[in-house]
């Protein structure tokens, strides 16, 4: 398997407004290390060069023009991304940050090598996927692309280095990358510390550039306490140091997995009461509105949708789980995964009500899915509640035509045969069923239903009269994100269902 692929990251509320100026470094701190004779005052390389490793590094390197800063990775394909005007993934802001630096303190290779000689500081930024085999399947996250990483480190190094776990990674697996460094052959001594990463697809400049915090955990002992204050230097250059907080490693650790928890949770906690509002005729919105002015919950995270996707919530939500489950916590497993459950829960009964409205057969007919990608702002399809109800709807033999504005055919059929297990050869005919348009317009003609999921903010412009003479009649709307006008869809001859909203043609009293 790849040594190295993409990290994974945590979606958080895109409500951020994008800042593209870039703030002025301060003047460099003095790290302990010997002057170069380059002119560069640390040396940082980065293992991993996808959704995270890329832009924490461009990130870094804007900030500290003293430090030199390479990304390896062993796929040629993506640092020849990196290096060229077409970059892997797609980030607002991100392409001015690279620019600004790539060539002078910021570099991208597939020497993995001679980079891991040279640097001071080491970052490994992988994919943990959670397993789909053997001990813990399902839950347990697979670190061995962590542990491979370090076996890399201390095979090639030849002097000491401080090792930064970034990837999201199951608690104390730290422990394991320090036993592998230290079972090195050449008595030399590695730091590890732990800096998980809590950016949003989507929002992740913004995010690198003011973060709410930066967590850097290590060791407490004088050694280990010196090597994070290293990396606690680097990040001084534009975070202001009370946002800079250092804790033990395992507090770390848990502390990136609990943050994604609480914030899935809440998603779940809202979608379980949009169950309650379409049944009893109220409607999510408001109940979102008046709750979230209370500030103890606050309004952020609260919106109701088909499900939270991305790489991340439920990976470390099953993390958590497999912990607790570990150390014969099963009532803290139960609760945690419940979260997920729900999740599970909102998807299926989403796809459920489109067959249902649509006389409980979609069999044979044109249905139009506005969004794959598993939030605005990214191309990322990984776990993405757009994909369960596509392949909802190619069970009940639908002809699926979709259109996203970042997502290639490839990226969307390699998810689905990696996460649902779904492909031509598997499914024969998939291909056939599954049409992907080149815009919403193309997707919609002819279509008995549209379903937008993913809350892209061009669906909001659409010209709907356009789209409905082109439809099927009745002409069905199924809103996954409650971003479109509904009434005014109404209006135009529309019968739209949407999230959490009563239907009117169900109650007589709203």
């Amino acid at each position: 398997g790849d040594l190295m692929t993409s990290n994974n990251e945590v979606p958080t509320d895109s409500s951020l407004s994008l800042h593209q100026e870039l703030p002025s470094p301060q003047t460099s701190p003095q790290f302990p290390i010997s002057r170069m004779s380059d002119g560069f005052d640390l040396k940082i390389c980065c293992m991993g060069a996808g959704y995270v490793g890329g832009p924490t590094m461009a990130v870094i390197a804007a900030n500290c023009p003293k430090v030199r800063v390479c990304v390896v990775d062993l796929s040629q394909k993506q640092i020849d991304a990196w290096n060229s005007p077409n970059l892997p993934i797609y980030e607002p802001g991100l392409p001015a940050v690279v620019d600004q630096c790539r060539n002078k303190n910021l570099f991208f290779s597939t020497d993995i090598d001679s980079e891991i000689k040279k640097a001071d500081i080491i970052f490994i930024s992988v994919n943990t996927p959670t397993k789909t085999m053997g001990i813990g399947a399902g839950r347990a996250a697979n670190v061995k692309n962590c542990e491979l990483c370090a076996r890399k480190i201390a095979e090639v190094s030849e002097s000491g280095k401080i090792v930064v776990e970034k990837s999201t990674v199951p608690v104390r697996t730290a422990q394991a990358v320090r036993r592998v460094l230290d079972c090195n052959e050449k008595g030399l001594k590695f730091q590890v510390l732990s800096n998980p990463e809590f950016l949003a697809e989507g929002t992740a400049i913004p995010d690198l550039m003011k973060p709410d915090r930066v967590l850097i955990g290590g060791v407490q002992s004088p050694e280990g306490l010196a090597a994070a204050e290293t990396l606690v230097s680097v990040y001084a250059n534009w975070v202001p140091r009370e946002q800079i907080i250092t804790t033990n490693l395992w507090s770390s650790e848990l502390s990136k997995l609990v943050a994604n928890a609480f914030l899935a949770q809440r998603v779940s906690s809202i979608n379980s009461i949009s169950a309650l509002c379409e049944a009893t005729g109220a409607d999510v919105s408001e109940i979102t509105r008046a709750v979230g002015m209370d500030d103890r919950i606050g309004k952020r995270f609260l919106n109701s949708s088909i499900g939270f996707g991305g790489s991340c919530f439920q990976k470390d939500i099953l993390n958590l789980v497999y912990l607790c489950e570990t150390y014969g916590l099963n009532e803290c497993a139960k609760y945690w995964n419940q979260v997920i459950v729900m999740n599970d829960y909102q998807k299926k009964r989403f796809s459920e009500k489109m067959v249902s409205h649509m006389f409980n057969t979609v069999t044979g007919k044109k249905i139009a899915v506005l969004g794959y990608a598993f939030k605005k702002d990214t191309g990322d399809v990984r776990e993405t509640p757009s994909m369960f109800v596509v392949r909802d709807l190619v069970l009940e033999q639908a002809k699926i035509h979709v259109y996203d504005p970042q997502v290639s055919r490839e990226d969307m059929f390699s998810e689905m045969d990696y996460t649902v297990q779904m492909s031509e050869s598997t499914h024969p005919g998939l291909e056939a069923a599954v049409t992907t348009s080149p815009d919403a317009y193309a997707a919609c003609d002819g279509a008995h239903a549209f379903a937008v999921l993913t809350e892209w903010d061009e669906f909001k412009d659409l010209d709907f009269e356009r789209i409905y003479k082109s439809m099927a009649k009745p002409a069905f709307v199924f809103d996954g994100r409650n971003i479109l006008d509904h009434e005014k869809l109404r209006g135009m001859g529309f019968e739209v269902h949407a999230i959490g909203k009563p239907d009117p043609n169900k109650f007589s009293d709203l």
